[in-house]
């Protein structure tokens, strides 16, 4: 068995982080006697771009697969839900094909430490800070990238849930309102985990925001398949195609419910370099697709109405609310952190992040940032 080596590596995996090994035999004995036709000799790689739950590509001979489970230590009830992720995957690609399909999933804790679940593995390449020369070379790389993610959520929305039998995922009426209540209890439950120096005034931004945010809820429109974190950097390209995503990933927060909440989220990601550095609306989450040259917000959301018959008059709501989301996400990761249940660097810095993630939130509310 292989961890970490060299062989076999690609570009969208590296060696295992210390600290973030797993049991490989028993998963490897349990793989092999659950599914079939697993020849030749094992080793495990980490995708290691990901921010919360561990995903890894095992191997045995030349067949790929990929595992995932949530990470480490105390995780925020109801989130990294790997069986709902696996029900979404074992059914959504018959009518998305961008959705790679799930094989397995394993509740037995025993294994790896977590529940898990297994998926194809795709060949391509996720794009973070530049588009990747195997996708694109030319100037207008970008731009063609981000229309390709917009033109995937709108195809996404069009999904019948019933169509591949995920009409009960989840109870569409009342959706808003839950994620919303959802959402405040867990920035609650780590909202006073910081060290620092700014803790304070960070906390009380937020609930300002949390409140404006639960006092202007519009009314929904239409229900539909909701990814629930839909970004560029869960989007999939290959070779040669910047104008087609082609796979989706990260849906265990999947459900049914208010499809502009996806739009939301996406917008809350989305870099636009119209805005001047000091304004608000230019800092979004995602640092590496900060630098990338897309099409600013104004040309993104005419494209998706372009493809929409849906009111978009509360779109900078719905922003506010995937920037409201986000913010509590980074407060999670960093208290798990701070907590010292995490090996990855990269999380420490997610608090810094906190504050003017809020602040765009204030702004797009229409509130003093």
């Amino acid at each position: 068995m292989t961890s970490g080596a060299q062989t076999g590596l690609t570009p969208d995996v590296a060696p295992v982080r210390a600290g973030e090994n797993l049991d490989w035999p028993a998963l490897e004995t349990y793989l092999r006697a659950e599914l079939p036709d697993l020849d030749g000799p094992f080793s495990v790689f980490q995708f290691p771009r990901g921010s919360a739950n561990l995903t890894y590509r095992v191997t045995f001979g030349d067949k790929h697969l990929v595992v995932r489970r949530p990470p480490l230590g105390q995780v925020a009830a109801a989130a990294h839900d790997m069986a709902r992720e696996h029900r979404v995957l074992a059914r959504l690609y018959t009518a998305y094909p961008r959705a790679p399909r799930a094989y397995l999933h394993c509740a037995d804790t025993a294994i790896v430490g977590a529940e898990f679940f297994v998926s194809e593995y795709r060949r391509g390449h996720v794009v973070w800070d530049h588009v990747p020369a195997e996708i694109s070379t030319g100037k207008d790389a970008s731009v063609r990238v981000g229309l390709a993610v917009i033109d995937a959520l709108a195809e996404l929305h069009d999904v019948d849930p019933a169509s591949c039998d995920l009409q009960d995922l989840g109870r569409p009426d009342g959706f808003l309102q839950r994620q919303v209540d959802g959402w405040t209890r867990r920035w609650a439950a780590v909202a006073d985990q910081s060290v620092l120096d700014d803790a304070a005034q960070t906390r009380a931004l937020v609930d300002e925001v949390a409140s404006r945010i639960a006092t202007g809820l519009p009314r929904t429109q239409r229900a539909g398949i909701v990814h629930n974190d839909f970004k560029i950097d869960n989007c999939q390209f290959v070779d040669g195609d910047p104008d087609h995503v082609a796979a989706v990933f990260d849906w265990d927060m999947a459900t049914l419910g208010d499809s502009l909440a996806d739009f939301g989220t996406l917008l809350n990601y989305w870099p636009d370099h119209t805005l001047s550095a000091d304004d608000p609306g230019a800092f979004v989450a995602a640092s590496a697709t900060r630098a990338l040259d897309l099409p600013d917000r104004r040309t993104v959301v005419e494209r998706y109405a372009s493809t929409s018959s849906l009111d978009l008059a509360d779109i900078a709501w719905y922003e506010a609310f995937g920037c409201w989301r986000t913010v509590v996400i980074l407060q999670q990761l960093y208290a798990r952190a701070v907590r010292g249940e995490s090996a990855d660097p990269r999380m420490l810095q997610r608090g810094e992040m906190v504050a003017p993630l809020a602040r765009r939130a204030l702004a797009l509310l229409g509130g003093q940032a």
